[in-house]
């Protein structure tokens, strides 16, 4: 007979099933306004899939049980692969097959990056690991299909596929692409970098063989087909492309060194490795490595915005689900005002997020001069800000679930330890202000379609008004805010247009009482008294 005091009642079953595409407010919209509604149904489904309990439990079982290293096979011969949980590689043929890492390259449809977007979006509800792949791989395609000989790459690498079949890539269906750039003394400083690269056969150019040798100190997911890579030629720093097949069939030089043991992304085999005369094609002109691989990072940096969103709107539904059901002091947590007022505050950090994240990923479906410049600040702007706030929002809904939220067999103690890491990856916080402060400086025609973008909700909120001012202000003027003010209070401004615009008034009116009229006192759950706490949770429920 069970014990009556083991009787269970008042718990909260895992989070599955929810309708996170057609629920969710801000990703449903995006598709529509900016001009994606064919992958409308792909997103449903992926959703649909991303929430099921299979999924789910496969990106617990992925991190619980993260990738070994084999150097030796048993006779002691060199192997330097890794190997991984079967849950890892269910989780990336569900990611790849659904297009997260290539889907602008495998349609003719318009708004192809929006799309992608989205379903970055919800994958990084699932699983940051396996979004590190995906994003590399959506970022490499575009230098794949512009540089010479690398077509069959571009073409297996854009396949709605996932192989991995450790072969040359010819006799693969599918391709994935890693970066590998970091050095042990330099950092982000690339110019830093020590590697070295030599002619294979004396002819030098774009397109010709070199051997590289040197260490790289962060090295992702090693186990890609191939690599782009930075090493010093007499020109100074040139962008290779590294396979791990060189063209005759052999497997190139690369020793793993070790998999870093992380705080987070753990089932993500982030290693260190040595090139010892390792084949690789010169990408762009020798001594133009770092403008060749920075025609990347626009692309990898949207999507860490992007990801960090997902990462948001994950941790709030966690929230908001366990507030609903559980119940404390004779009502549903999410009834006491106290609890109301965290979770309509995370509610306003996701909303804010969410539109950011996407309003970034259209400009990556236009041509037009005013959306580049537009992309150029505001890429910098939404890295920066999108993957600070990550950890906080998450460290405060953690908090809402108590102790159920921290233990391991729950997806909040993952989702806590990967918020931070958004910030590091291509470019740390301050990596990205100096990026905003660069452009101002040298492109300073690029804050005016940021003006013109926020400047369309003028004249609805006295407190957006003030913020143009102050921000039209400050970054003509250098030193009159400090650069992370400065890009935050762009953040905070085209985030407050974007929800005057696009969010129900009562979250508008919130964010901006909170946020721009400093309002808000710091820390989650303390908005100004006025605000529609019900009305702004009613926006964030998946309904």
């Amino acid at each position: 007979m069970t014990s009556a005091t083991h009787r269970v009642y008042n718990q909260v079953d895992d989070l599955v099933d929810i309708d996170a595409f057609d629920g969710d407010k801000v990703a449903s919209f995006a598709l529509h306004n900016y001009g994606a509604d064919w992958a409308s149904q792909r997103a449903r489904d992926f959703a649909a899939n991303v929430w099921s309990a299979d999924t789910q439990h496969a990106a617990r079982l992925s991190h619980r049980n993260p990738p070994e290293l084999k150097t030796f096979n048993r006779i002691g011969t060199r192997l330097d692969t890794v190997e991984f949980h079967p849950a890892y590689h269910h989780l990336m043929q569900t990611a790849y097959r659904a297009g997260v890492h290539a889907l602008p390259w495998a349609t003719d449809n318009p708004g192809g990056h929006t799309a992608r977007a989205v379903l970055s979006y919800l994958w990084n509800q699932v699983d940051g690991g396996t979004a590190c792949p995906t994003g590399m791989t959506y970022a490499a395609i575009p230098i794949l299909r512009d540089a010479p000989g690398l077509t069959l790459w571009a073409d297996r690498s854009a396949a709605l596929d996932y192989d991995q079949t450790f072969a040359p890539v010819a006799q693969k269906t599918s391709a994935h692409i890693g970066f590998a750039m970091t050095e042990k003394q330099g950092g982000s400083d690339l110019r830093a970098n020590q590697t070295t690269a030599v002619p294979a056969t004396g002819a030098r150019g774009p397109g010709e063989a070199y051997l590289i040798t040197g260490h790289k100190w962060f090295f992702s997911v090693p186990m890609s087909d191939a690599f782009f890579t930075v090493a010093h030629t007499p020109a100074g720093p040139s962008c290779f492309f590294v396979p791990r097949f060189t063209p005759d069939g052999e497997v190139n030089t690369f020793q793993l060194q070790r998999l870093k043991d992380k705080l987070g992304n753990r089932n993500n085999a982030s290693s260190e490795i040595e090139y010892r005369d390792t084949w690789g094609l010169l990408v762009g002109e020798e001594g133009r490595g770092i403008p060749t691989i920075l025609e990347s990072a626009d692309l990898t940096r949207l999507d860490f915005a992007i990801g960090s969103a997902g990462l948001i709107r994950a941790a709030l539904s966690q929230a908001i689900n366990h507030a609903t059901v559980r119940h404390a002091f004779g009502s549903p947590l999410i009834e006491l005002p106290v609890m109301a007022d965290v979770l309509a505050d995370l509610t306003l950090e996701w909303a804010a997020a969410a539109h950011l994240g996407f309003r970034l990923a259209a400009t990556a479906d236009s041509d037009t001069e005013d959306e580049r410049l537009l992309s150029r600040l505001l890429t910098p702007v939404g890295k920066f800000w999108n993957c600070k706030r990550a950890p906080a929002v998450v460290s405060e809904a953690l908090e809402c679930l108590g102790g159920n939220g921290y233990i391991e067999e729950h997806h909040m103690p993952r989702y806590y330890r990967e918020a931070p890491l958004n910030a590091i990856w291509e470019g740390t916080s301050n990596m990205m202000v100096t990026d905003v402060q660069r452009v101002l400086a040298k492109e300073p025609k690029a804050l005016e379609p940021y003006l013109d973008e926020v400047r369309t909700a003028a004249g609805n909120d006295t407190r957006l008004d003030n913020a143009i001012v102050e921000i039209e202000t400050a970054a003509t003027n250098p030193g009159t805010l400090t650069g992370r003010r400065l890009v935050s209070m762009m953040a905070l401004a085209l985030q407050a247009s974007l929800l005057i615009r696009h969010a129900p008034a009562a979250v508008a009116d919130a964010f901006c009482a909170s946020r721009l009229d400093r309002d808000w006192a710091p820390t989650f759950g303390t908005l100004p008294t006025h605000v529609d706490a019900e009305a702004i949770l009613d926006f964030g429920r998946l309904t």
